[in-house]
């Protein structure tokens, strides 16, 4: 050995650790095996994913794409160590948004990146991506792992994923048949999901609650377990929908801006969604929020899933079949509303008022 490799700076001294990062690769093999579907069947570790279409079954595809994180939601599992379910989250923030076009979700991949690599953090975070695929249907086919010291704190990460899904084409969603008296059906969230938590974790810092302690709305668990219940993945019980009945116009992710700013998204500029506020079983993390907060009912609206996590627009004669598959599938289905005329209105109008006291 000489005295420069004796002396000489390493990537280890400059706080990459290149050996974590292939243990965690080792760690996730398994992980990623789990997620095999028809169309992809090979192992992590090439330069690219593959993906075989005509192995997945589709004979004039389009694809669809999307991608997206997890937000402050992170910060969260961070502070209390809860890695396990935040790739869930990851997964179900871009399938969701794909399965609402009508297209299946084929693939995922994911970015990591963090201030220092720990392959036990890093291989919890992968096995809730794992599952999230396994929900979802889809292949978890690549990713990358960066560790960035100086850009991130050492036990800050922050996560991306990718998802590309299919639907033959002349399937894709939203239908130009959306008419006048179509019927608005909603699902449950399974909770905050995941926007708005820079409004959730100020509303905890301010009000002093604390993380560890029994959640005032649910004292079965923590505060923490609670507010990082993970996204819910709607994927399967609606393309049963689609197909098993084919009477799905349209859908939307209620993500970032709610109702109002999501709902529009999938409607022509003649029609408005006419939604029933009083048919909405508010969760109780939602009435803590708003009273702890103070926060008003706009602003939930706009903030908040404040419960529905998707919507779909079906015709009268479909509502009761569709609701009959989708529950049969595992969801609770709310009828929300009606499509009318727009006219002068909003592109969506509130009748009635959320749970929140």
């Amino acid at each position: 050995m000489t005295d420069n490799e004796k002396t000489g700076l390493t990537y280890r001294d400059a706080g990459v650790d290149i050996d974590a990062g292939n243990e965690l690769v080792q760690r996730i093999k398994p992980l990623v095996r789990s997620t095999r579907r028809p169309g992809a069947d090979g192992e992590i570790g090439g330069f690219g994913g593959l993906f075989d279409l005509k192995a997945a079954g589709f004979k004039d595809p389009v694809l669809v794409a999307a991608n997206d994180g997890v937000g402050t939601k992170l910060k969260i599992a961070i502070d209390t160590g809860l890695h396990d379910t935040i790739g869930i989250d990851l997964v179900a923030m871009c399938v969701n948004d794909l399965v609402v076009q009508g297209a299946e979700p084929l693939f995922f991949l994911d970015y990591f990146a963090t201030g220092r690599l720990d392959p036990v953090q890093g291989e919890a975070i992968v096995a809730g991506i794992a599952n999230g695929c396994r929900q979802a249907g889809c292949a978890l086919i690549g990713g990358e792992t960066a560790e960035m010291p100086g850009l991130y704190a050492e036990k800050d990460y922050d996560l991306a994923g990718f998802a590309v899904g299919a639907a033959e084409r002349g399937q894709l969603l939203p239908s130009a048949s959306l008419a006048e008296g179509d019927i608005i059906l909603g699902l449950a969230s399974s909770g905050v999901h995941s926007n708005g938590y820079s409004l959730v974790r100020r509303i905890v810092e301010t009000s002093g609650a604390d993380y560890d302690a029994p959640a005032p709305f649910d004292t079965s668990r923590t505060l923490a377990a609670a507010l990082i219940e993970p996204t819910r993945i709607y994927v399967r019980s609606i393309l049963a929908a689609i197909r098993q009945n084919g009477g799905v116009k349209a859908l939307a992710h209620i993500t970032g801006g709610g109702f109002p700013e999501n709902i529009p998204r999938v409607l022509p500029d003649t029609l408005r969604a006419d939604i029933d506020l009083d048919a909405v079983d508010t969760p109780k993390v939602f009435r803590w929020l708003a009273q702890t907060g103070n926060v008003a009912q706009s602003e939930m609206l706009r903030t908040f899933n404040c419960g529905i996590g998707m919507i779909l627009v079906v015709s009268a004669a479909d509502a009761e079949a569709v609701t009959g598959i989708l529950q049969a599938e595992g969801e609770t289905v709310v009828t929300l509303g009606r499509i009318l005329p727009r006219g002068e209105e909003a592109a969506v109008t509130f009748n009635g008022a959320l749970q929140l006291a």
